[in-house]
């Protein structure tokens, strides 16, 4: 098992990341907000899970240990896979999840994208006792989003491209993807960073 990878980020896109350790280069698959906090040509320490398939080897990413461990706890529920669980994490920062799974708010699960409710009450049903255990040490992932220097225009239709690229990427049809980007344009406006315009689109 890979536990970690420790190297340079030689590659960034939105969902996954590519890191070079001594020659070899690793496609590792990133949340949102871990994303926005890499930096590429800079060398970095992702802790990682391995998730072993009859068809593929995956690799998931995390800078944060906290990010990680909740991780393996949401692929534990049943009905939440690898996918799943991403998008979980880039819909929302580490404690808003743990907040709405302590307090139960099934509410706030069911409106990420994918999550039903059944699904959601069966997170919370399966997660409270252990979230509760490290409630309180959770550190929040966060980011802000800047494009100096780029048009206004411009700068809007590469937030709008490059969540779209993301969307798809997390198992999301263009179709849906498109709506959903447009809805939050219309109530946020175009002015927002490409991990809140993903994350509002998840929970659309």
């Amino acid at each position: 098992m890979i536990a970690y990878l420790k190297g340079k980020i030689t590659q960034k896109e939105t969902t996954f990341v590519l890191i070079e350790v001594q020659g070899v280069g690793y496609f590792v698959r990133v949340s949102v907000p871990t994303s926005e906090l890499l930096v590429e040509n800079t060398d970095c320490q992702l802790h990682t899970h391995l998730q072993i398939k009859e068809d593929s080897h995956s690799l998931y990413g995390f800078l944060d240990i906290h990010e990680k461990n909740l991780f393996l706890h949401l692929i534990e529920v049943s009905g939440i896979g690898a996918n799943t669980a991403m998008i979980i994490l880039s819909s929302m920062s580490i404690p808003e999840i743990k907040t709405a799974i302590v307090q139960e708010n099934v509410k706030a699960i069911q409106n990420i994208k994918g999550i039903g409710l059944k699904t959601a009450q069966r997170l919370i049903l399966e997660l409270k006792d252990k979230i509760k255990k490290d409630y309180l040490e959770t550190t929040a992932i966060s980011s802000t989003g800047n494009a100096g220097g780029v048009g206004h225009t411009a700068r809007i239709m590469k937030t709008k491209a490059d969540s779209l690229a993301a969307l798809m990427s997390l198992g999301i049809t263009k179709t849906t993807a498109e709506k959903n980007i447009d809805a939050v344009i219309k109530k946020h406006g175009g002015d927002i960073s490409t991990e809140q315009m993903i994350k509002y689109a998840l929970q659309s």
